[in-house]
């Protein structure tokens, strides 16, 4: 049996917010998640990267690490990692099995997402990690990570309009899901937010009586290094930077906020382990640049506008000439939103589907990119990235940068890490 098939039976039933039924599968898998102190990471963007330096700097640091993140680039087991190395394949076959074998045909049946979740908790138990960096699915009040009292601390990068079809129409209401994270006297640490926000989290921070924390934006050094002024004193870190991208001085500064809260309730981080675990940081499929036929590729998971933003942003920083995107979105997705933030009269746009998604219509998109931006240089449809890239990169000199969707990035990886 692989991965795919023993989740397929689970995956119909989509998105389905609530927490009875993960309390009741870890209730009968003994509360695994009662055996893992954890640091509780939420957000629109930035999750993941926030993720990825806290757990290179605890592993650094001589701790047993769990990390747990979603959703994949190429294979399951990238959600499950122990000391930055993923879960081996059979072992997370045997925990779905384990988990499969406890649930009652009679009872309304969890989620894929609550499986996968159960599953990461009961491995980081066996593993007896230290602790763990877990980060929400979606939403943050119903989601099935959301089932620890006592995070050590508890983490809200960004908060933006995302799957406002489930949580919600306004920033407002997103910001109460998110929100829902935070428990009672846990700390708090938390990133800029729009002011609608901002207002439902700190008063649900000061009804809970939280200490919080917002740390300013780290500052660039130079090209490879920037530093975090630390929140209870002057004392002043310096450390490389190797995720790409301005909004990094604002996720790792989050992240080191939240070492400097651990290291205040004696957990053992030395300044060395802070540098070299930054700098050892990865996250893939994020502002990555990667070399294809020989040709320099910028590709990025950008799937909503706020992350569109920082894309165009940096791009905006190398100085090109135009650029050409190569571009796929699932249906669910702002798609007007992020054409108003990434495009530029004299770009171009080359349309192509996301395998195996529910992809928007290529034919709309493109109609939609004009309308947008009238002064494109060319927008066309392609059946599938690699034929659009090969386009792309023989008609232009332009920066070629491949996004719109994470699913996208996965299955271009995919196919590119085989060849």
């Amino acid at each position: 049996m692989n991965i795919d098939s023993l989740l397929q039976s689970f995956q119909h039933f989509g998105v389905n917010l609530g927490l009875s039924r993960i309390v009741d599968l870890l209730a009968k898998l003994e509360n695994p998640h009662h055996q893992v102190p954890i640091i509780h990471v939420a957000g629109t963007n930035g999750k993941g990267s926030v993720c990825a330096y806290l757990s290179a700097v605890l592993t650094e640091a001589g701790y047993k690490t769990g990390r747990y993140t979603s959703p994949h680039l190429i294979n399951w087991t990238e959600r499950i990692c122990v000391n930055e190395q993923p879960i081996d394949d059979n072992k997370l076959c045997e925990l779905i099995q384990q988990i499969q074998a406890i649930i009652n045909p009679e009872e309304e049946s969890p989620t894929q997402f609550e499986v996968i979740t159960a599953a990461a908790w009961l491995y980081f138990a066996q593993q007896q990690v230290d602790i763990a960096v877990i980060e929400v699915g979606l939403g943050g009040r119903l989601d099935a990570t959301n089932v620890c009292d006592q995070p050590l601390v508890t983490i809200i990068t960004s908060i933006s309009r995302e799957h406002w079809q489930q949580l919600g129409p306004t920033v407002a209401h997103i910001a109460r899901e998110k929100a829902g994270i935070i428990k009672p006297g846990c700390p708090v640490v938390m990133g800029s937010l729009p002011a609608d926000a901002e207002k439902v989290v700190r008063s649900r921070i000061l009804e809970l009586q939280c200490p919080i924390f917002t740390p300013e934006p780290s500052r660039q050094i130079n090209q490879d290094w920037a530093e975090y002024q630390k929140i209870e004193s002057s004392e002043i870190i310096k450390y490389p930077l190797p995720l790409q991208g301005q909004i990094q001085l604002h996720n790792s500064a989050l992240a080191l906020a939240a070492l400097e809260i651990l290291q205040k309730q004696n957990w053992q981080i030395s300044e060395q382990a802070i540098i070299d675990g930054m700098g050892k940081t990865k996250w893939p499929g994020r502002m990555q640049w990667i070399t294809w036929k020989n040709h320099k590729l910028l590709i990025d998971g950008a799937h909503n506008p706020a992350s569109a933003t920082v894309l165009r942003h940096y791009v905006d920083s190398l100085n090109p000439k135009n650029i050409t995107w190569v571009m796929g979105m699932l249906a669910t997705k702002d798609h007007g939103d992020i054409f108003q933030e990434l495009l530029r009269p004299g770009d171009k746009i080359y349309l192509v589907p996301v395998p195996d998604s529910n992809s928007a219509d290529l034919g709309e998109l493109s109609k939609l990119a004009f309308s947008i931006c009238p002064e494109l240089q060319l927008c066309k449809t392609y059946p599938d990235v690699f034929s659009a890239l090969d386009a792309a990169f023989t008609s232009t000199d332009n920066q070629v940068v491949l996004c719109g969707s994470l699913y996208l990035i996965g299955h271009f990886l995919s196919v590119v890490s085989s060849q």
